[in-house]
């Protein structure tokens, strides 16, 4: 028997049988992680596998290629930050839904996960989380190889009046560079550089500039995968400031 010990986040729970669950965790150390927890759907156990709630779990299972049981141990639950709130309900299952899609199975990805765990804390907080969620974004990219270099002109190596972003390196561009070529290019807005106000206008810019390499690097190099729904709500959510 296999056994391993570990904490992590609540993404997605779905049905099994007449009385499981089938729980995915995006744990420290293993990675997005999935595993049966018996009783899953009951009274007693259900309100702790929401999906953003703090768990601590154990895996057993008899070979390390089987899908494994789980026992939950819930540490915090982030539901009451999130229900009410349709900017908070909406970021979180952002996050769930980016997750589910573009995390590898079983593969230790750390510095995400912390990020993760730190965005998952600001839920509720409506004046930082729009940009927090950008961030996160950014690090998402980072993390899993597609990251954005945004601190100097891919053209000319200068770092002053950045305002565009090459759609196929990802890199800056300055606006004398862009010339004639700027319609082809995505805006580089100053948030997204770390600099500047952190306005709703600008940081929707930013995430539609962050979504694209989501969606044509880094869900293109994943077999069938699409981009969540729940990520153009949290957009408009944003752009209403709701």
């Amino acid at each position: 028997m296999i056994t391993w010990a570990d904490e992590g986040a609540v993404l997605r729970v779905r049905p099994h049988g007449e009385t499981s669950a089938i729980v995915e965790v995006f744990t420290v150390t293993h990675g997005r992680h999935a595993g049966v927890v018996r009783g899953g759907v009951s009274r007693r156990i259900a309100p702790s596998l929401q999906p953003g709630a703090q768990v601590a779990v154990t895996w057993k299972a008899r070979l390390d290629d089987h899908l494994g049981v789980f026992t939950v141990e819930p540490l915090r639950s982030r539901a009451v930050n999130a229900m009410g709130d349709r900017l908070a309900l909406a970021g979180l299952n952002a996050v769930c839904g980016l997750l589910c899609v573009v995390l590898p199975e079983r593969e230790a990805h750390v510095a995400l996960y912390d990020r993760t765990v730190q965005l998952l804390d600001l839920l509720g907080q409506g004046e930082v989380w729009p940009l927090a969620y950008l961030r996160w974004e950014q690090a998402l990219l980072a993390d899993l190889g597609f990251a954005l270099d945004l601190s100097a002109c891919a053209v000319r190596g200068v770092n002053e009046d950045l305002a565009f972003v090459s759609p196929r390196s990802g890199r800056a561009v300055s606006r004398e560079a862009a010339g004639d070529w700027a319609d082809r290019l995505l805006p580089l807005p100053p948030v997204l550089a770390g600099k500047g106000d952190a306005g709703a206008t600008d940081i929707v810019t930013a995430l539609g500039t962050t979504g694209y390499f989501i969606e044509h690097k880094l869900l293109r190099s994943l077999t069938a995968a699409t981009m969540p729904p729940a990520r153009a709500r949290l957009i408009e959510a944003i752009r209403r400031g709701e």
